[in-house]
């Protein structure tokens, strides 16, 4: 079992930056896929940026010029780095992990965290 809980949502202005952090329980989290998806309003859940145990990344392309995932095994956290932020940006972000390989579905993603709302202000 995994527990995922994500912090550092709210709102910014437009061309501000946040960070979102994903505190994993477990002591096999450095075996784990973990990945960011969001969900803007009325819209469907998406993949943002996922990356595995060997720390390879993987991006939404639209996004990989202004978003960055990293992890640090030694805390159990991935990140989120969010800059140049739009309102099109405005979601529910969702930190999710799986075993195995890489994918961009959320429905192969087992273990998913609460969210956090991130609000782009125009």
């Amino acid at each position: 079992q995994v527990q995922l809980v994500e912090s550092g949502g709210g709102l910014v202005q437009a061309g501000g930056s946040l960070r979102l952090s994903c505190a994993a329980s477990g002591r096999t989290f450095n075996w784990y896929v973990m990945a960011w998806f969001r969900q803007p309003p009325g819209k469907e859940r998406e993949f943002v940026a996922a990356i595995g145990w060997s720390a390879n990344t993987y991006y939404l392309d639209s996004l990989k010029e202004r978003f960055t995932i990293s992890r640090d095994n030694a805390k159990n956290t991935v990140y989120l780095q969010m800059n140049s932020l739009k309102p099109e940006d405005t979601a529910v972000y969702y930190c999710a992990a799986k075993q195995g390989t890489y994918s961009r579905f959320s429905g192969h993603y087992v273990y998913w965290g609460q969210g956090t709302q991130v609000t782009v202000s125009s």
